[in-house]
């Protein structure tokens, strides 16, 4: 079974791109950088998975995460060689996603990135439900 799971945080905003044809689906690559328990003699303390998203998953990465969002997902692994500009064969090794999710509060996640602070308004308040004064009259249930 091919099957790896990683908890971390965007290093950039996803490169986003649409397959040619008839229906083109969206293509997301990002970079995602998994903490270490430990630092590396060299002084890393983060594993970095190239990923990419296709489709329903690459359209979701478009739209909603950025740089600094720390996400969950699930994927497979996959590997293989491309030629580089010189002609030297390069192996290469990729996430593919096949499940995105958010690991943090929207708060946290408004902290993170402060540039992104024209979209607070459209979330609810703290605790994800909306605030509904008391004195309304009009509303459909008891």
């Amino acid at each position: 079974m091919n099957k790896i799971f990683l908890m971390g945080r965007l290093t950039k905003d996803p490169e986003i791109r649409y397959s040619q044809g008839d229906n083109p689906i969206a293509i997301a690559r990002y970079s995602l950088a998994v903490d270490k328990k430990q630092k590396r003699e060299d002084g890393i303390k983060a594993d970095f998975f190239n990923v990419v998203a296709f489709d329903r998953l690459g359209d979701f990465a478009a739209k909603y995460l950025r740089k600094g969002i720390k996400i969950v997902l699930s994927g497979r692994v996959q590997t293989g060689t491309y030629d580089n500009k010189e002609g030297v064969r390069m192996p290469f090794f990729e996430v593919v996603a096949e499940l995105q999710e958010f690991a943090e509060s929207k708060n946290a996640m408004q902290t993170t990135d402060p540039s992104r602070a024209d979209d607070r308004d459209r979330y609810p308040a703290e605790g994800g439900f909306l605030q509904i004064p008391d004195n309304l009259d009009d509303l459909p249930f008891d």
